[in-house]
């Protein structure tokens, strides 16, 4: 194999959320037990836009753009200016700290693309990056493609109620081996727990310390349950020119369609990004970028009764899971839940594919978000009756599955 082949192959994307259409069932016929579990299907490798529907008026301001024309197809390669303004103050309300619409702000074609764009501007090969484990797959994925060396950081969530679990000794130890960046999902994805304050100031002290970039993915950010305190990390007293914040409505807001996200903090960083979005992709779909007009302009009362139909789904499931003898830690926001398998006669890869094969349900298997994962994630962000339902077709295959 090729050097370039082995860089690719590397990436690994057959088990990546969306791709479970291509499998096939392989050499498991053995192993597959009792009849097929009937119900309706239920793809839980991603949020369901037809049960939780875009936000109010965003089809509307995508038609406006399109008859603008080329005014509004043909922007700047960081996007419209326009838009950048008009989002600037909105970010800078949410996350506490400003935001230049000007220098520190680019659109990008999805936060996939942001964190794709982001991790290109500042990883080269051989730099050593400290990356949580359990985190969203594509964080240690790009890391390697660029030739980064992945210095592991635990966050021990089962056991740390109210914050993520970080082990500050090995963050800390990670930035004394050389890591300069330091890369994050904070509500974290896969597992949903969010960073408490004192955790979100720890990080702020050590990158000042020892001179790091943090990029941190705040996508689930807006979607949190009651009770829970969230801490921006670029409002936590790290220089600006330390912090990159990425974020996006296409899962809260369930505009996923629109491939719209945003990056924003330091500028000499945006400035690469922009470099690089501009042969890459050009920009952000020009037309797309008008939706962005919509989020945190949503009706009164639209975000909260999001929140409650998805904390009502989250219980649900979790009672489900429990009864079932699956242990899984409550999640403070977003719509992820990763519970942890008890022992099962297969691996959690085919177990997963069994359970797309026998009960109808998908979900994305859990060595996507680490390498010694027993745990699989379900975006819980579906119809109620049928997330529950699916639910339990899981504990029953768990049932046939056991050890």
């Amino acid at each position: 194999m090729s050097i370039i082949e082995e860089k690719f192959a590397a990436l690994a994307t057959e088990h990546a959320p969306g791709q479970e259409v291509r499998q096939v069932a392989g050499d498991i016929g053995n192993l597959q037990r009792g009849d097929l579990l009937v119900g309706v299907p239920v793809d839980f490798s991603h949020g369901d836009v037809d049960a939780f529907t875009p936000t109010p008026g965003a089809f509307e301001t995508f038609t406006d753009a399109v008859a603008a024309g080329g005014q509004q197809a043909y922007t700047e390669y960081r996007g419209s200016a326009a838009i950048r303004a008009d989002l600037a103050g909105k970010l800078a309300d949410f996350t506490g700290a400003p935001v230049s619409a000007e220098d520190g702000l680019i659109l990008t074609p999805g936060t996939q693309g942001a964190l794709f764009l982001a991790v290109a501007a500042t990883v080269a090969a051989g730099d050593r990056v400290a990356i949580i484990q359990p985190d969203y797959f594509a964080n240690r994925k790009l890391v390697q493609f660029f030739g980064g060396e992945i210095v592991p950081v635990q966050i021990h969530y089962m056991t740390s109620e109210g914050a993520a679990g970080l082990d500050l000794g090995q963050l800390r130890d990670a930035f004394i081996s050389g890591a300069r960046l330091f890369l994050f999902s904070n509500p974290n994805n896969p597992t949903g727990v969010v960073y408490a304050p004192a955790e979100i100031q720890a990080i702020a002290r050590l990158a000042a310390e020892f001179d790091a970039t943090v990029i941190v993915d705040q996508l689930y950010s807006r979607l949190r349950y009651e009770g829970v305190c969230y801490s921006h990390l670029r409002a936590a007293g790290l220089a600006e020119d330390r912090v990159v914040t990425i974020m996006g409505p296409s899962k809260t807001e369930s505009l996923s369609g629109y491939r719209l996200g945003v990056a924003f903090g330091a500028q000499a960083v945006i400035e690469r990004m922009e470099k690089l979005q501009a042969i890459v992709s050009l920009r952000a779909a020009g037309y797309n970028q008008a939706v962005l007009r919509t989020w945190f302009s949503e009706p009164t009362g639209w975000l909260d009764e999001r929140i409650r139909l998805h904390q009502a789904i989250r219980n649900e499931l979790i009672e489900i899971f429990r009864a079932g003898g699956l242990q899984v830690r409550i999640p403070q926001a977003g719509s992820y839940l990763f519970p942890e398998v008890p022992p099962l006669d297969v691996g959690i890869t085919d177990f997963v594919r069994l359970l797309r094969m026998q009960a109808g349900v998908t979900v994305t298997p859990g060595p996507e978000f680490g390498p010694h994962w027993s745990s699989m994630r379900l975006n819980f962000s579906q119809d109620h009756a049928a997330a529950t339902a699916a639910g339990r077709r899981i504990i029953e295959m768990v049932r046939r599955y056991r050890r």
